[in-house]
């Protein structure tokens, strides 16, 4: 049964197309959103994670280097919704002379 839902979460494919030899999709489908919802997944996480912090083998250390990371366009400033090439309007002098 996990099997089949690691192939299908890896491969991305629908539900219906995974293998008959993992069993029918409908029982994957269903134990994966009982599994899902119920924290299943969240438990069988922090027990390898647990493991292998015993083992020495995760190295907690994480560092960021902002020259590779990417910020959103309007995290810079830009206008949002506008494509930064909206004409600016022109409206009359308030001089009389102008006119």
């Amino acid at each position: 049964m996990l099997n089949g839902i690691v192939w299908k979460i890896r491969t991305g494919v629908a539900w219906r197309d995974v293998p008959p030899r993992y069993g029918s999709w409908q029982s994957l489908y269903t134990r994966f959103r009982r599994w899902a919802l119920d924290g299943t997944f969240t438990a069988m996480l922090q027990a390898v994670q647990a493991q292998a912090d015993a083992r020495g083998d995760i190295d907690w250390l994480v560092a960021v280097d902002s020259t590779i990371v990417r910020a959103h366009q309007h995290a810079a400033g830009a206008r949002k919704g506008g494509t930064g090439q909206e004409r600016s309007r022109i409206t009359r002098s308030a001089d009389p002379a102008a006119g």
